[in-house]
């Protein structure tokens, strides 16, 4: 049997609640959802000293290494200096947003989330998922000075694209919050979240604990992600809003520093062991949301090398289609742009590139007379332009979260 990882206990209330008339419940189940319950005191872990055993320190060890030749592999495939790298860096990060967003079941495609960003979409899911993107930004542009104020930050560039939720964004929590399936009670739940006016010393606890020098990264990474969820300090935007965090560490620490490795999608293929291991961190063991983030380390260092090689041969291919065409073109500006953009159209060239009117619809004339690009909406105005290749790539990876 694995040796535990023993975690500072948790500590809880007795409390006593009553459940309010939200309209549609009835007053008997009113009344069965009022009653006793308790609530979760967080224990501090800033000065937490951890015991891990020989078997565990190498296995992250091992998986924090994977991460950092990702991305040393990510800068070395397409040069420091080359222009797709930053639009690379992007969808990795848009992929990993999606994938976030995906284990809390708000699924959008890859089309849909190209169109949102530029502002062509009518999903709901996908404007949510844009509004991930964003926090995920705020995570690494914050990332050297990660604290109380930095993770409010990108609670709000979340929230504030999520309709409805607008007032809550950027704000600690003032109401209790649990994990059930009631929305009138936290009687039953499998985790009652700590009160509100607790969730403040808490989070300071938690930003004293990740700004320590001593401790494997990604060890670090998953305890802290694992205490942000149990306090869950939010009304909404958690787990999200928790694996941004993430990233902000694995910046910090410069584990990644070129680009974002899609740790997100490694935790998609085991969503079932990523929920236990949060139980189980709860519970005093801390090792299996260790195991889980080493194992979607790996993941992401393996199948985002693969992914950034199947774009990379899109962007080279796209070049040669466009071979016959004089270097000074419009078009060839656009191209490693298609990486992170493979939906576009005028406005977004305008915005993103600095071209003209004229200037931007003579580039998408060119790429679409080269193959490159194919005009999808048949309208005269309006019109979005988008690359079959790369969405092609995108959609396949998608796709094999959910075969694994």
């Amino acid at each position: 049997m694995a040796l535990m990882v023993k975690v500072p206990a948790f500590g809880y209330v007795d409390e006593y609640w009553v459940a309010d008339s939200d309209g549609m419940t009835s007053r008997s189940a009113r009344a069965a959802a009022s009653g006793p319950y308790r609530s979760t005191v967080p224990p501090t872990i800033a000065r937490w000293v951890p015991s891990i055993p020989a078997g565990l320190s190498a296995n992250v060890e091992e998986a924090t290494a994977a991460l950092s030749r990702f991305d040393e592999y990510v800068a070395k495939v397409l040069g420091t200096t080359s222009p797709t790298l930053g639009p690379m860096s992007s969808i990795l990060l848009r992929t990993e947003s999606a994938s976030s967003s995906q284990i809390e079941d708000l699924t959008v495609g890859p089309r849909q989330l190209a169109l949102a960003e530029i502002e062509q979409s009518t999903s709901t899911n996908a404007r949510t998922v844009v509004a991930n993107v964003r926090a995920m930004e705020a995570a690494l542009a914050l990332a050297d000075r990660l604290d109380t104020d930095a993770i409010l930050e990108m609670h709000r560039a979340l929230l504030s694209g999520q309709r409805g939720w607008e007032d809550h964004a950027g704000r600690w929590r003032d109401q209790l919050v649990w994990i059930g399936t009631s929305a009138i009670s936290p009687r039953g739940a499998s985790h009652v979240a700590p009160p509100a006016p607790l969730v403040p010393a808490a989070m300071e606890d938690l930003v004293a604990f990740v700004r320590r020098d001593d401790l494997p990264v990604l060890l670090q990474a998953a305890v802290a992600h694992a205490q942000f969820e149990t306090v869950h300090p939010f009304v909404d935007g958690n787990g999200r809003t928790g694996r941004a965090m993430v990233h902000s560490v694995l910046r910090a620490k410069g584990v990644l520093s070129a680009t974002t490795a899609p740790v997100s999608a490694g935790l998609l293929t085991q969503t079932e062991q990523y929920f236990a291991a949060l139980t189980a961190y709860r519970d005093g063991d801390g090792r299996p949301i260790v195991e889980r983030f080493a194992d979607a380390a790996r993941f992401a260092a393996s199948s985002g090398s693969r992914l950034v090689d199947d774009l990379a041969a899109q962007v080279d291919a796209a070049r040669a289609q466009l071979s016959g065409l004089r270097r000074q073109a419009a078009a060839w500006r656009v191209v490693p742009h298609l990486v992170s953009h493979p939906v576009v159209n005028a406005r977004f060239l305008a915005d993103h590139l600095g071209m003209k009117g004229q200037t931007a619809q003579n580039a998408l004339t060119q790429l679409a007379d080269a193959g490159v690009l194919v005009e999808r909406t048949g309208l005269r105005r309006n019109r979005v332009w988008e690359h079959p290749g790369m969405l092609t790539v995108l959609d396949q990876y998608a796709q094999s979260l959910l075969r694994r």
